[in-house]
């Protein structure tokens, strides 16, 4: 398997996974956070939370996907 191939195999598997990854986070999050304020949140905490929830999702499912993909696949070597 070439670089590109590689790189785009992990960037693709990392896409797949955002959604469910970042759904799980912002659940907890809010979740956590309704039950440690004792009220229900409002729309710019949970805007806040969203955000917070992508940027987790985004980074814990690059470095998944990637060592997933180097276990499975393997990385490509130069030679």
């Amino acid at each position: 398997m070439t670089t590109w191939g590689f790189a785009l195999y992990v960037v693709v598997f990392a896409i797949l996974l955002s959604l469910p990854v970042r759904q799980l986070i912002f659940n907890f999050s809010v979740r956590r956070l309704q039950v440690r304020l004792q009220r229900t949140l409002s729309d710019e905490e949970l805007a806040g939370q969203r955000r917070r929830a992508w940027v987790l999702a985004t980074f814990v499912c690059l470095v998944f996907s990637f060592f997933f993909s180097a276990n499975i696949v393997g990385i490509p070597d130069y030679g």
